[in-house]
């Protein structure tokens, strides 16, 4: 799954997001999200988000549910 739509993001859930160091080189950051940052529904780069360690970044890939 990817981060593209909003509807599928919520606080808990364990990403691999890109930090915008990264974008360039595509270097995935795994971690726990805190807060959705992006207000609209879909973004074609990735919802932004805000991990629990405080990075924030455009989630690439879902790897859990949280649950």
């Amino acid at each position: 799954m990817d981060g593209k739509c909003r509807d599928s993001l919520k606080p808990g859930l364990l990403i691999k997001i890109v930090l915008k160091k990264h974008q360039r080189t595509g270097v995935l950051t795994q971690g726990i999200i805190e807060k959705l940052l992006t207000k609209s529904n879909y973004h074609p780069h990735g919802i932004k988000v805000q991990l629990t360690t405080g990075e924030v970044g455009r989630v690439k890939e879902i790897i859990s549910d949280g649950k």
